[in-house]
């Protein structure tokens, strides 16, 4: 028959199943690895997978798609029907995610104007491009197809961001258009107005919460009748942003308590069953009051550890699911170590300012220009110009920045101004004495992945830099992304204070899964054997990251830190622990 059917409740071929889904982001977990992460899915007693899609992973630049390697959904798709799982996909164009710029691609922000997730042509227009590629990569998955998506949700938690009925009526449209043969859900939380605003006739209505799951399932038998009642997010712990006080994690016992009344009444996807990891520049940020963007472990005090380790939770959660479900035996196929690999001490480092035309090509602006004018998304970008006129500087500001400064004069470091500090002018204590050039050095944090800023996130310098009161025009801007780094002339040396490049090599005889201590470093990147592993600052609570064996190599392995406070203790331990503070 292969059919999946939404009624009174859940129905696969025509017989009621009860859906114990864990959520998984095959994007935070190397592709050697998904396997292995399914087969402990399984074992917990589940029978779904489910999955966001990051558009902006996808088509990272307008018009070119990659669905390969980490990206290649197909086949972690296709790994988890061989394992006997059904999936849900969730491809909004907008995933939140606590994911960058909430999956939303850079580029769209290149556009003057642009509104997102509303009846604005434009934006329709790329979801529309970018939907009629997806497609064709998830539609042949679904169920009606012999695979096994058997449903797939409209945007994504729209409640919470506005009310624009024709919207969501547009993307249900859209996705029937391109494809889609599930049936259709939305998710929201079922409290205020959010339920409501996100509702779309003909499309079942999913709730997103991590407690009182009978209060939260009376309130949402009220709004949709007769309809199976799930959890799309059952909320097990929470993410961390650099500066929280400690790693976030959730109370056990409640949350176990909680399964059995949703399971009790209805159905569950565990939010999150494996977290994993915001590798490279992906973590997103909250914008409430302050800026809080996530560390780059996602962890999320989920069931299986960012390593993949099963829990205590994963444990409890696993004897409440026996009530509800068989437990089958699965066989582990993946066999992962952790090892330590020891103390490194640098074996080479240079500068950053000496290296600028190594690894970025010059732009030569009048005024400032945002990263996402000059056609790049992630990173770090370099204002430099000569202080012709000016001295000593008094005063600076700089308007339409975003997210951290780092400020030189004569490659000298002189201020940093972090988010909120960014909205005022700065009086120095001590002028600083006219020099041959003033370099900013800015950094994108991680664009904000909920709420009305989205559409304000342009990261660098989007307007212009003041200087004792006047804008100061005639800028050289350097984009580093930090993707290409072989022109590194580790002959250039690093001047006290500066931004530097750090490299480390190791001989492995075997790999393993290890976890890079930065202990008395500052702030900045790290690159295994190439591979972004993702963002480092010493306020925490995050003290280690973790480096999966697929990026190792038996043999030689490199290792090169960006650093940009001018903190460098000249070693890093790879430990078999993590430390997420």
């Amino acid at each position: 028959m292969e059919k999946f059917e939404i009624k009174d409740d859940f129905y696969l071929d025509g017989k009621k199943i009860k859906i114990i889904s864990g959520g998984m982001h095959y994007f935070r977990v190397v592709p050697e690895y998904w396997r292995d992460r399914l087969e402990k899915l399984k074992a917990l007693g589940c029978n779904t997978v489910e999955t966001y899609i990051p558009w902006n992973l996808h088509e990272k630049e307008k018009g070119v798609f990659d669905f390969s390697g980490i990206l290649d959904i197909a086949r972690y798709v296709k790994t988890a029907q061989e394992l006997g799982l059904m999936v849900i996909l969730r491809p909004s164009p907008y995933i939140c995610a606590e994911w960058e710029f909430g999956g939303l691609p850079y580029w769209l922000l290149r556009e003057d104007g642009m509104r997102l997730r509303c009846m604005y042509e434009p934006y329709l227009q790329h979801v529309r491009e970018y939907y009629e590629e997806l497609f064709k990569v998830i539609s042949p998955l679904q169920y009606t197809k012999g695979g096994p998506v058997i449903m797939m949700q409209v945007e994504n938690e729209y409640g919470y961001y506005g009310d624009d009925r024709e919207y969501l009526e547009y993307m249900k449209d859209l996705m029937t258009e391109c494809g889609c043969e599930v049936p259709l859900v939305t998710s929201d939380g079922p409290w205020g107005d959010a339920f409501d605003c996100g509702k779309i006739d003909g499309v079942l209505q999913t709730g997103n919460f991590g407690s009182k799951g009978k209060e939260q399932f009376a309130i949402m038998r009220e709004k949709i009748g007769d309809k199976p009642l799930m959890c799309m997010e059952f909320w097990v712990g929470w993410f961390d942003n650099w500066g929280v006080e400690c790693h976030q994690t959730g109370d056990l016992d409640e949350h176990v308590k909680d399964l059995d009344e949703i399971l009790s009444e209805g159905h569950v996807n565990i939010y999150m069953f494996e977290g994993g990891t915001n590798f490279g520049f992906t973590n997103g940020s909250n914008y409430y009051d302050v800026l809080t963007p996530d560390v780059t472990s996602y962890d999320y005090d989920a069931l299986l550890t960012e390593d993949g380790r099963i829990t205590p939770k994963y444990e409890a959660f696993r004897r409440v699911i026996s009530k509800y479900a068989e437990i089958p035996e699965v066989s582990l196929s993946t066999e992962i170590k952790r090892k330590d690999y020891g103390t490194l001490r640098t074996a080479r480092k240079a500068g950053l300012f000496g290296n600028l035309k190594n690894i970025a090509s010059p732009v030569d602006c009048v005024y400032p220009q945002s990263m996402e004018k000059l056609g790049q998304g992630y990173g770090y970008i370099l204002y430099e110009s000569p202080l012709k006129y000016e001295g000593p500087i008094e005063k600076i500001r700089l308007w339409g920045a975003n997210d951290r400064a780092n400020m030189f004069v004569d490659e000298k470091p002189v201020l940093t101004l972090y988010d909120r500090e960014l909205l005022t002018e700065y009086v120095f204590e001590n002028p600083v004495q006219k020099g041959e050039k003033i370099s900013i050095l800015m950094e994108n944090m991680g664009r904000v992945n909920f709420g009305p800023a989205l559409e304000q996130q342009r990261k660098g310098i989007d307007r212009s830099v003041q200087i004792n009161g006047h804008q100061h025009y005639h800028w050289t801007e350097y984009c580093l992304p930090m993707e290409d780094l072989s022109g590194l002339d580790f002959e250039v040396p690093i001047k006290a204070g500066e931004p530097g490049f750090y490299e480390f090599t190791f001989e492995a005889d075997e790999t393993g899964d290890t976890f890079l201590d930065f202990t008395g470093w500052g702030k900045g990147c790290v690159l295994v054997n190439g591979f972004n592993i993702g963002r480092f600052w010493e306020i925490g609570p995050q003290k280690r990251l973790y480096i999966p064996a697929p990026l190792l190599r038996e043999g030689e392995n490199t290792i090169l830190i960006f650093e940009t406070e001018g903190k460098a203790p000249g070693s890093i331990s790879l430990c078999s622990e993590p430390d997420l503070g």
